[in-house]
């Protein structure tokens, strides 16, 4: 039950993030709700018990892509 509400959250959150990426007219903004997104996707993997991923999406995508 509480898997499926991390679930639920996540999923949530990620959606949200993924809207107001695109949708903002701010490029600060939009990268840090990309960041937001990134991290949820994150939270995904963990409820996966993909640690590794989970590691790898936070240090590549949060840490490299969106400085770039």
């Amino acid at each position: 039950m509480t898997a499926q509400l991390l679930f639920f959250y996540f999923s949530a959150m990620i959606l949200a993030g993924a809207v107001v990426a695109v949708a903002s007219p701010s490029l600060i903004y939009s990268a840090l709700a990309l960041l937001v997104t990134f991290i949820h996707i994150a939270g995904i993997y963990v409820l996966l018990n993909a640690e590794f991923i989970a590691a790898v999406q936070i240090i590549v995508y949060a840490g490299a892509i969106l400085v770039l």
